[in-house]
């Protein structure tokens, strides 16, 4: 019986599906870390977390971390940013595009705001620095320079687009934008320590946040 004649191309040449599922896994892998991580923090927070364990969930040996990662705050580090670059990213580009009245532009920042901590999850990150910065500052100071200080801009820029529009009085909120936030802070920590005795729907948190702010910024000569 003859035998089928081969082609010497699919003989020197391995087939091309295989490579690049290979180079999508190692792509994807630093992002598996970071999910894997962010599960390990939450369930565990810093300080208890292990980078075997996170290796576990990852389904990687320990040693794979440390090609990607040079340590457990390393790892905390790209978590954070993973999660709040994209959401402050959003809010920066929206500062500048933004249509509306600045009311109408907090509303909507506030919104997003506690949909990313609610919904995706970010209170986990910001629990962890609440309870646990003083005990690692290097955690806390990462925390400052990528999130805080991002933050405080981008609520300084409203306040200053409100007021050139004659729409916020200035006040001693308007000096100190990061006091804006704090609403923010307490939904957080009721989350933490209240929320199973006496729940609030973050839809409701996030409209009174809105309305102490704005209210308390709008212009009075109106």
């Amino acid at each position: 019986m003859p035998t089928k004649s081969r082609n010497p191309d699919t003989l020197s040449h391995p087939p091309k599906e295989k490579q690049p599922r290979r180079r999508r896994r190692k792509e994807a892998r630093p992002g598996e870390i970071i999910s894997a991580g962010l599960e390990e923090f939450a369930d565990k927070g810093f300080a208890a977390a292990r980078l075997e364990d996170v290796a576990r969930r990852a389904g990687i040996a320990k040693g794979t971390i440390y090609r990607y990662f040079s340590s457990k705050e390393d790892l905390f580090e790209a978590a954070l940013n993973a999660r709040l670059t994209p959401v402050l990213g959003g809010l920066d580009s929206m500062v500048d595009s933004f249509p509306g009245t600045t009311e109408e532009l907090l509303r909507v920042a506030i919104a997003r705001l506690h949909k990313a901590l609610f919904e995706d999850g970010l209170h986990v990150l910001m629990r962890i620095i609440i309870t646990e910065g003083n005990r690692f500052p290097n955690v806390a100071e990462n925390y400052h320079r990528n999130v805080i200080s991002r933050g405080r801009a981008m609520l300084a820029r409203v306040v200053e687009r409100g007021i050139a529009r004659g729409e916020f009085s200035p006040s001693a909120a308007t000096d100190l934008p990061v006091v804006l936030a704090a609403p923010a802070v307490m939904a957080i920590v009721w989350k933490m320590v209240f929320e199973r005795f006496d729940p609030i729907p973050p839809d409701r948190f996030a409209e009174a946040h809105a309305d102490l702010i704005v209210k308390g910024l709008l212009s009075r000569s109106g």
